[in-house]
């Protein structure tokens, strides 16, 4: 069966979202906390096989200068097969007349994204609701 690929909320069973993160693993995210950050997010992507949510994706973005591409998720059992590359072109397809087209990564997952045409921001910086995690987790340094 092919797969289904949506660009809207409509219809997503929450629950089901906040599953998928889970296991991806891309840690904890509440279905209310995905519904806030999907809504307001410009560009959504879901891939469904035979009903089943298997990958996500979303960008923050406002239309003219830059668009934030995020928590892109697979499920582990479809995880190699293509699905998050296609998810990331779907997304900066539509990103494309923006700017700029920023993409935070999991650590361990940068080569992953240089072959998609991302290159490290040598300015990016972040402040974390937890900072001390962010540092223990190698997503921020000290310097």
């Amino acid at each position: 069966m092919a797969l289904e690929w949506l660009d809207s909320l409509d219809g997503v069973d929450l629950a089901e979202l906040s599953n998928l993160y889970e296991v991806a693993p891309l840690g904890h995210k509440t279905p209310a906390d995905l519904d806030i950050a999907f809504s307001n997010s410009r560009f959504k992507c879901f891939v469904y096989d035979a009903g089943r949510l298997i990958g996500a994706g979303r960008a923050l973005a406002d239309g003219v200068d830059c668009s934030y591409i995020c928590d892109i998720a697979v499920h582990p059992d479809h995880q190699g097969r293509g699905i998050g590359k296609e998810i990331v072109a779907n997304l900066v397809e539509l990103s494309k007349d923006h700017r700029k087209i920023i993409l935070y990564a999991v650590p361990g997952k940068e080569s992953f994204y240089k072959k998609l045409g991302f290159r490290r921001m040598t300015t990016a910086m972040a402040i974390f609701k937890n900072q001390a995690q962010a540092l223990e987790r190698g997503l921020v340094n000290e310097t």
